[in-house]
């Protein structure tokens, strides 16, 4: 019969982010912030020489933008390279990437991770609660094209967001009106995160379980998960999964 980690059986519920843990999105929204970085930086390039360097779409992404809504994210990574953008400029630029990223899910090439949908059919057979949280407002698209929204009890996405005025990560808020909406406590339900923001997230908001994870395979990547807050870090949803799952 199929198993899940020791972990996961001290919890009642699990909150999942979207981009980058459920689909495979976090490479688009990183390539789109690329082309939109790239371009203003050519616009208008930082007076030190050693801050004009490209957006990289790894580090930059994770310790920037991944996590955050798109106008934290632009604002955050344009202060980093020495800009002080006036609210105009960020909205410019995160409107830009926006563009660029809807034209990429338009044409319908971001699928969901066999391991993640894996274990979410794993967990609702065990009568597991389970959510999406994102501060993206395409997580519901996204969810949709890939046939994987019916696995969710609650979805708290970016729009939603919006209208509660709830804070971006690290703040916990998304996370805790995600678990809110399943009906159990932040310390028996379970936050899945890839950004570095969300794992600090579910940490700042006393979830029992944090985890990690680093499609990157990166040493240094799955060190800072932990930093941030996670408990553990898997490099795909399969690995918590038992064994007998993995035949």
């Amino acid at each position: 019969m199929t198993g899940i980690r020791a972990c996961l059986s001290n919890v009642e519920a699990v909150v999942l982010d979207t981009d980058g843990v459920i689909t495979d999105s976090a490479r688009a929204h990183a390539a789109a912030w690329r082309t939109a970085f790239d371009a203003f930086l050519r616009d208008h390039p930082p007076a030190d020489p050693a801050q004009r360097r490209p957006f990289d779409t790894h580090d930059d992404y994770l310790r920037y933008v991944d996590g955050r809504s798109r106008l934290d994210g632009a604002a955050c990574f344009l202060t980093s390279r020495g800009l002080q953008p006036s609210d105009v400029t960020v909205a410019e630029v995160a409107a830009d990437k926006e563009k660029l990223f809807v034209e990429r899910l338009r044409e319908g090439a971001i699928p969901a991770y066999p391991g993640t949908v894996r274990l979410l059919h794993v967990l609702r057979a065990r009568g597991m609660r389970l959510a999406a949280a994102s501060a993206s407002r395409h997580a519901r698209e996204l969810l949709l094209r890939t046939a994987v929204l019916p696995l969710f009890d609650a979805l708290v996405d970016g729009a939603e967001a919006t209208r509660l005025k709830l804070p971006g990560k690290p703040d916990p808020a998304l996370f805790l009106e995600a678990a809110r909406r399943l009906g159990c406590p932040p310390e028996r339900t379970a936050v899945v995160e890839d950004a570095l923001a969300g794992v600090e997230a579910g940490r700042r908001g006393g979830f029992g379980l944090v985890i990690g994870v680093d499609r990157s395979h990166a040493t240094s990547t799955g060190a800072r998960l932990r930093r941030h807050g996670a408990d553990i870090v898997v490099s795909d949803l399969a690995e918590l999964l038992t064994e007998g799952a993995r035949t």
